[in-house]
């Protein structure tokens, strides 16, 4: 038999197109697909509830690269090998601008359609999510009260508290101030860094230098915009979250039993590189 136009059928393998793969591996089994794809289990007869599984879990693989991009990034500001953080950066802002645009898929669902499998979550909500977490900590903002939802897991509570008693990529940046030469206050530097990072005057002239003679200070001018860019689209991404939650919930308590939108919209007050903000009203 033959297709249109008279030709016979393409074989992929007329091309060397490898078609067999009995015992071999596959697309399916380097991505894992059977376990992906096999861990949606809506505990309704809702359609939408698997829309809201699937944003969900993507959602969570996308903040476990983010995770490993801004790791590598902090290791590469400690080592003194800041060009290559420059790329992790870029790639967390472009992260989550993928984020960003995933609420417009979960847009598509009404209030209606919401209330139909939203008692079937019970207590479970994003608030919960101890990814979000770790980048919020990682980003320095830290707050110990947030380590209570995750207490009841040990091991990703443990892994959390490593985190919030490390270092965030901001004060390997402000340590790589020091390293360069500015004089930051010593108060400052040897702060405890579990704790939330608070604006400083020595670290703000020091940025508000580098910006002043950004050819002087390219790599350090260069790592204040990248991470300008990222908290830039992590902050879109918070904003679309709370007006997708109030498209879909208006002002109604969120599942895990925070205020919804009325938390959202103070999560949206939180500014985690504060000096690299502020130096714009002085140049």
């Amino acid at each position: 038999m033959s297709d249109v136009k008279g030709l016979s059928p393409y074989d992929p393998a007329d091309d060397g197109a490898q078609m067999e793969f009995d015992g071999r591996m596959s697309y399916g089994d380097y991505l894992a697909l059977p376990k992906i794809l096999t861990a949606q289990a809506p505990l309704s007869d809702a359609h939408d509830e698997l829309l809201f599984i699937i944003q969900h879990q993507t959602s969570e693989l996308w903040m476990k690269l983010a995770i490993h991009e801004l790791l590598a990034a902090k290791r590469s500001i400690a080592g003194d090998r800041v060009e290559p953080a420059f790329k992790m950066l870029s790639r967390m802002a472009r992260i989550f601008e993928q984020l960003t645009g995933a609420w417009q898929v979960l847009r598509t669902m009404t209030p209606s359609e919401y209330t139909e499998f939203r008692d079937a979550l019970g207590q479970s909500s994003g608030f919960q999510s101890y990814q979000y977490r770790a980048i919020e900590f990682l980003a320095g903002n830290k707050n110990a009260a947030m380590m209570r939802p995750h207490a009841h897991v040990k091991g990703v509570h443990d892994w959390l508290e490593a985190i919030r008693q490390d270092t965030s990529i901001y004060d390997e940046a402000i340590r790589l101030l020091v390293r360069s030469g500015f004089e930051i206050d010593p108060d400052q530097v040897g702060r405890d860094v579990s704790l939330p990072y608070e604006r400083n005057e020595s670290v703000h002239a020091a940025w508000l230098a580098v910006y002043r003679d950004p050819h002087k200070h390219w790599a350090l001018y260069e790592l204040a915009e990248k991470l300008v860019d990222f908290e830039d689209y992590f902050r879109r991404w918070r904003f679309n979250h709370v007006t997708t939650v109030e498209r879909v919930i208006g002002f109604k308590r969120g599942t895990g039993g925070t205020s919804g939108v009325t938390y959202l919209k103070r999560m949206l007050e939180v500014v985690l590189f504060p000096e690299l903000w502020d130096i714009r009203a002085d140049m």
